[in-house]
């Protein structure tokens, strides 16, 4: 993943998240559910209910960033069967995930094209 910034950590939630909520939600449910500063630049991840959606969330010492990213066809490979309510993720295994590969399994999604 591209960033503006190089950060510490990388925490995924497990449970899924109404994609509904914006920053301010997202930052709360950090520091409410995951017991977690979210001011200290680690990159938060949430995942949709239908898994085809991912959030990142992360503070870059100026303000909150959100970014988003949705896939086209396929679900992202939500390591659902943990039993933490989050899940420390390497910065390799973001890449996988946002790639579309299982972080846990590296089962790559597949694509042809139409034209």
């Amino acid at each position: 993943m591209k960033m503006f910034v190089n950060p510490s950590e990388v925490f995924l939630h497990r449970d899924f998240v109404d994609f509904r909520k914006a920053i301010n939600g997202l930052a709360a449910l950090v520091e409410d559910e995951l017991n977690r500063d979210a001011y200290t630049g680690a990159l938060f991840v949430f995942c949709n209910k239908a898994k085809d959606k991912l959030k990142i969330l992360y503070w870059d010492k100026t303000g909150f960033a959100l970014w988003q990213k949705r896939l086209e066809k396929q679900k992202f490979k939500w390591p659902s069967k943990i039993n933490e309510t989050e899940f420390v993720l390497s910065a390799e295994q973001l890449d996988w995930l946002l790639s579309g590969y299982d972080v846990l399994g590296h089962q790559e999604l597949h694509y042809q094209s139409m034209i």
